[in-house]
């Protein structure tokens, strides 16, 4: 384990769920809403508490398109690639996005992790389309303009 992590909220965490076996993903949902993502170093303390092995626990994590063990942003931007959002061009969204955040098909989070940017196959927003969502908050009628002003009142809000 490592020793300058603090095990204090995993901890807490576990209690709240009475160490319970059944409670593996509620458990990871709780610490992925802390941290933005999981982090390696709370794998061995959950297994030890829960009395399952590490292997399982990272079963869990990677089965469930929901967690992510990699770091994401403060902002999590959800760019829909569905039916409705790719014929109403939400590629050029997309494109701008990354553009002017940095990023690509590979590296999908800013190095000072305030934004993520990632596709999904549908926002269930279709007649909104093209439609994104940042932190689960929609955005209708989307064009790359829009996305660009929306980063730059982001950014201007921090």
């Amino acid at each position: 384990m490592n020793k300058n992590f603090d095990y204090s909220l995993v901890d807490n965490v576990l209690e709240e769920y009475e160490y319970k076996q059944s409670a593996i993903i509620a458990i990871l949902q709780s610490l992925q809403e802390h941290y933005h993502y999981l982090p390696k170093e709370i794998f061995p303390r959950i297994a030890e508490k829960l009395g399952v092995s590490e292997a399982r626990i990272y079963s869990v994590a990677t089965f469930y398109e929901n967690f992510s063990l990699e770091p994401k942003g403060k902002y999590i931007i959800k760019v829909c690639d569905g039916t409705a959002c790719h014929v109403r061009k939400s590629i050029p969204i997309l494109e701008k996005l990354r553009e002017e955040l940095e990023l690509s098909d590979n590296k999908v989070t800013t190095d000072d992790l305030m934004f993520t940017v990632e596709t999904v196959s549908c926002l269930g927003a279709c007649g909104l389309a093209p439609a994104l969502t940042v932190n689960d908050k929609v955005h209708p009628a989307m064009t790359p303009e829009k996305a660009s002003e929306l980063i730059k009142e982001l950014k201007e809000a921090e």
